[in-house]
């Protein structure tokens, strides 16, 4: 820096004068630490936006959640029985369909109970439809080909049947609009499916 100094001595005082004021301009203009950080992406907002959504909720969504996690998590288990057993092509796809969808529903909502501070399950005596015996599981494991087929077909359409009665009644008394919307999911998906598999039925 010396050797410097000596060769531009005017050059390197210019620099540093015009260096000083434009920090001192960027000083004036910033005296606010988190300008320019009020569009939602600062903590505290981030903060308050997910306080506000954990607050947004009601008994009807609770109950919702807290059903339709074992409800779905039947699905998934008679979905699993299809390996090894099931025989026709359309029952494959919509086993795979089932996997796909409902594993991620289940994830969001322990994520939903967990922000409510809610637990996962309050039991099973909520008088859940369309839930499996395990008599009803039994059969069906112990099921090949095309009666596993014909079976697993008139089982989930009943299974369906009950997630869709209760995603209705969540349309209806909840107060989470995104437990709302995922109820509205759940209507349409299973019954397309529901009507999928009437047509299997038909068929085997």
């Amino acid at each position: 820096m010396r050797t410097f100094r000596k060769r531009a001595p005017r050059a390197l005082a210019l620099t540093g004068a015009v260096t000083a004021a434009a920090l001192l301009l960027a000083a004036c203009g910033n005296d606010d630490p988190m300008k320019g950080m009020d569009h939602g992406g600062s903590p505290a907002s981030s903060s308050a936006a997910a306080s506000a959504s954990a607050g947004d909720f009601n008994d009807a969504d609770v109950m919702f959640a807290q059903m339709m996690i074992p409800h779905h998590q039947q699905a998934l288990e008679m979905a699993k029985l299809a390996d090894g057993r099931a025989e026709d092509a359309d029952i494959k796809r919509i086993v795979a369909a089932v996997e796909k969808a409902q594993d991620p529903e289940i994830q969001k909502m322990k994520t939903w109970l967990k922000g409510w501070g809610k637990p996962e399950s309050a039991g099973m005596d909520h008088g859940m439809t369309g839930m499996m015996s395990e008599q009803d599981m039994k059969d069906l494991a112990a099921a090949k080909g095309k009666d596993f087929d014909r079976k697993f077909a008139e089982l989930m359409i009943a299974h369906h049947k009950g997630a869709v009665e209760m995603a209705r009644q969540e349309q209806k008394n909840g107060g989470n609009a995104e437990a709302k919307a995922l109820a509205g999911e759940v209507v349409r998906a299973q019954e397309a499916e529901i009507a999928e598999l009437g047509k299997i039925l038909d068929r085997l």
